[in-house]
């Protein structure tokens, strides 16, 4: 299913706190997150924010915060660092690595499944 590129557009949500989020800086999240979106066809909506935090005087400390939102429940990574970019990076990879590992769950549920165990003995039916 190809969807076009203003829907993309529209089921990214980059916020930044703290951080003035520069047209270069929004258009690589943008690309960044919208290969999340090629992977997974079910992504309602990826909400990314990147914080700077300021209590650290000169020295840049930044935090990444990613949320999907997809069928189930919501896939949630957190990434600290001191680069902008880096920490950018490997949100993209945590948020990667959770949509992999959500999917081989469910291929495995889907071609191994449980036998059900029932508590009461099943009726014979004789043989015709």
């Amino acid at each position: 299913m190809s969807t076009p590129s203003d829907d993309i557009g529209s089921r990214i949500i980059l916020q930044g706190v703290h951080v003035d989020l520069t047209p270069a800086m929004l258009s690589i999240m943008r690309e960044k997150f919208s290969v999340l979106l090629r992977h997974n066809e079910y992504i309602v909506r990826i909400n990314a924010r990147l914080n700077k935090d300021q209590s650290r005087g000169r020295q840049s400390h930044y935090t990444a915060t990613g949320q999907i939102e997809i069928g189930g429940p919501d896939l949630v990574a957190h990434v600290e660092g001191d680069e902008a970019y880096s920490v950018i990076d490997g949100l993209v990879e945590k948020l990667d690595k959770l949509l992999r590992d959500r999917h081989e769950r469910r291929k495995d549920r889907r071609n191994h499944p449980h036998e059900v165990e029932l508590d009461a003995d099943l009726p014979k039916i004789p043989a015709s």
